[in-house]
């Protein structure tokens, strides 16, 4: 039986009125909706997404109208609706769940009340009926204690707990479509999956058609039933999830899923596809093809002649004329380039029981919080040989951007030490000498907030020269575009500034300075969460060409296992200030590995929507680091806990035959025996 059509959208277009004109942010788009189905739309940013989402369900901001095309709601004609009648539609039949829940939250308002009045002002409820609602849409969205979460405010809650209450909120008065833009980005990937088994689940128990909007495709290979991928404002193909990550059937479809690390054994280390270039200004969109000036298949007619979305089978339809010819060039896309990993066993870096301690915060502020120290680090050691890679993975809060701050000395240890081709190095950077300062650079998470916004990009580059070197002017200038084009920046991007360049272009402005001194080791701390699929390729790609080139030893930190398991020879996994495993990058996603591992791994979104995972989820949060822990840190939210030497005893580290370290009570041949490989359910392709 066909399900109804919830949402139906007839060649829309979308237009903004700006101070230099009219711009044409979404052109001749068509998709439907049924209920209890989710429709992914994926796409780099700046694709046009979120305005076709939001221009969907007529909420669009004021300079924002549709110039063309229809919309069909619940089978209404809602393309001409005006704000009186679309505000009864939003919140009661429309619900909308956004990317960051703390803005999307009043932080003076209890989080009870706050979804209470959703039930007030749309169902008429009075304030009893609507705060019994409220609290039982929590209980059902698996939100923990629902009635002591509701008495607190929203800066008293994990980033997990906030998107909960979003979708609380948009679940109130059962809406037949709910809207989510980009819901789990800003979440750790254990709270991802937690959030993603609920959508699944919501869209069967509350009848629901799910908008999912996301640039992550392993996501919606996940979840979604359909998907849409959007490129500058256009459709460009559309389909059954699966059937398309089978066998895409658009160029840019394929250079987004070639993008995405590969969670296969045999895929580590290896190069991404990638996409040259970068989206086009919706002010200057190229003749022909939208996405010709970026697709390995155009040719002169593409650039020319601009293609329509035509169907190509039953429910698929592809906005590229050469469509029958991308099985043929898939296969060329898959010969990727082999980087072997480094046999080079002397460490470059090492870090011997470093430890971090803060003093418990006293008076007012405290609120009843014990005396015990705050352990941010405890014990920590980790090494990594020259021209290696060593990925440090876990939840926010489990220490790693500490270790990382600690090693660069600005942060001081408690105890322990850090040492540079087995030399100590000084606690405090202010004490270490400009020779050890130029060994050890780093990348940072976000390059807007890294780079002087009033400094040309050449300024940027050239302090770490001036600093460290002895070049004179003239050759320092040759050094910068030597560097820039190291990292695949044409040379008329010296005299920019920052704020002329894409999120990608930052970060490998920032990568070029971090190069610049020639340093052993490089830290990298989250360099590729907040960047497209296709950007992060391209600077995955980079950091395996500049390791060969310059053969630095990298300390890679992230909470993406998948991104880390492509690019580390070695990795170490960190729980509550500890390390929980460390060993060899192949033997770590082998079991038997520690539950927390396995946890992480089977959190981790496949991009093989054929792929079944094991269904671990771990429940509540990462403990405050004040916690007083006698035995096992991580006893509280085990999935295998083994008996009451967990809650007694410190575990103690059991060694895999391939040297992997494992700080577990439970006996290795018992993990074993339990736990499945990642790699065990990846369909071949």
């Amino acid at each position: 039986m066909t399900r109804p059509k919830i949402l139906e959208v007839e060649n829309l277009s979308i237009s903004y009125q700006t101070e230099s004109g009219l711009v044409k942010a979404v052109r001749r788009v068509s998709l439907d909706i049924r209920r209890q189905e989710s429709f992914g739309l994926v796409g780099e940013s700046g694709s046009g997404k979120s305005t076709l989402a939001l221009g969907s369900i007529r909420y669009l901001a004021a300079n924002g109208r549709i110039s063309d095309g229809r919309i069909n709601f619940m089978g209404e004609d809602i393309t001409d609706y005006g704000l009186a009648k679309m505000s009864k539609l939003w919140g009661r039949h429309i619900g909308m769940v956004y990317q960051n829940p703390s803005l999307a939250l009043n932080p003076s308002i209890r989080i009870g009340w706050q979804i209470a009045e959703t039930a007030q002002i749309h169902r008429g409820l009075d304030k009893k009926a609507a705060w019994n609602e409220a609290i039982m849409t929590m209980a059902k969205v698996s939100m923990p204690e629902p009635e002591y979460v509701a008495s607190l405010y929203p800066h008293q809650l994990s980033g997990g707990m906030l998107q909960r209450c979003v979708i609380t909120m948009a679940l109130l008065n059962n809406p037949s479509l709910l809207v989510m833009d980009e819901p789990t980005t800003a979440l750790d990937v254990t709270t991802q999956a937690v959030v993603l088994d609920l959508v699944s689940k919501l869209k069967q128990e509350y009848d629901s058609a799910i908008f999912y909007i996301t640039h992550d495709l392993a996501v919606v290979a996940q979840i979604c039933d359909t998907i849409g991928v959007m490129y500058a404002g256009e459709l460009l193909e559309s389909g059954p999830t699966k059937t398309i990550f089978r066998d895409p059937r658009h160029p840019y479809t394929l250079s987004l899923i070639g993008s995405i690390p590969k969670f296969e054994e045999d895929h580590r280390k290896r190069s991404l596809s990638g996409i040259k270039g970068m989206i086009p200004s919706l002010r200057e969109l190229p003749n022909g093809c939208v996405f010709s000036p970026r697709c390995f298949m155009a040719d002169e007619e593409c650039r020319r002649t601009a293609p329509t979305l035509e169907e190509i089978a039953p429910d698929r339809r592809s906005a590229c004329p050469r469509w029958r010819e991308m099985e043929e060039r898939r296969k060329e896309m898959e010969k990727t380039k082999s980087y072997p990993a480094p046999m080079e066993q002397t460490a470059a870096l090492a870090v011997d029981s470093l430890a971090k301690h803060y003093a418990p915060i006293s008076g007012a502020l405290r609120r009843g919080a014990g005396k015990a120290l705050i352990k941010a680090l405890n014990s920590v050691s980790v090494s990594v040989p020259k021209g290696c890679t060593l990925g440090i993975v876990g939840e926010s809060g489990c220490g790693k951007t500490t270790l990382l701050r600690s090693i660069t000395g600005l942060i001081e240890p408690t105890e322990g030490e850090v040492r540079l081709d087995d030399e100590p190095l000084a606690p405090k950077v202010t004490k270490r000498p400009r020779s050890i300062l130029k060994k050890i650079q780093m990348v940072f998470q976000n390059p807007d907030a890294s780079l002087n916004p009033n400094q040309t990009i050449a300024k940027c580059l050239e302090r770490p020269l001036k600093i460290f070197t002895d070049l004179g002017k003239a050759d320092r200038k040759k050094k910068i575009l030597e560097i820039l084009d190291s990292v695949n920046l044409p040379s008329t991007y010296y005299s920019r500034l920052p704020g002329e360049l894409s999120g990608g272009e930052m970060q490998r402005v920032g990568i070029a300075r971090a190069f610049a001194a020639e340093p052993d080791v490089i830290l990298l701390d989250e360099p590729l969460s907040a960047l497209d699929v296709s950007v992060q390729a391209a600077l995955v790609n980079l950091l395996f060409e500049l390791q060969v080139a310059n053969n630095p030893s990298y300390l890679f930190i992230s909470h993406d296992l998948a991104a880390v398991h492509h690019i580390s020879d070695l990795i170490a996994v960190m729980y509550l200030g500890r390390v929980v495993e460390f060993g060899l990058a192949e033997a770590i996603f082998k079991p038997p590995f520690h539950p927390y591992t396995e946890a992480l791994l089977s959190a981790i979104p496949n991009p093989d929507p054929d792929a079944v995972q094991t269904g671990i989820r771990l429940e509540g949060t990462v403990p405050s680091p004040s916690t007083i822990i006698k035995g096992c840190a991580f006893r509280s939210r085990c999935p295998r806990v083994y008996g009451p030497q967990c809650a007694d005893e410190p575990p103690p580290m059991r060694m895999s035959a391939e040297d992997d370290r494992i700080f577990c009570h439970i006996p290795l041949e018992d993990l074993a025996r339990v736990q499945t490989s990642p790699f065990h359910n990846a369909s071949a392709r």
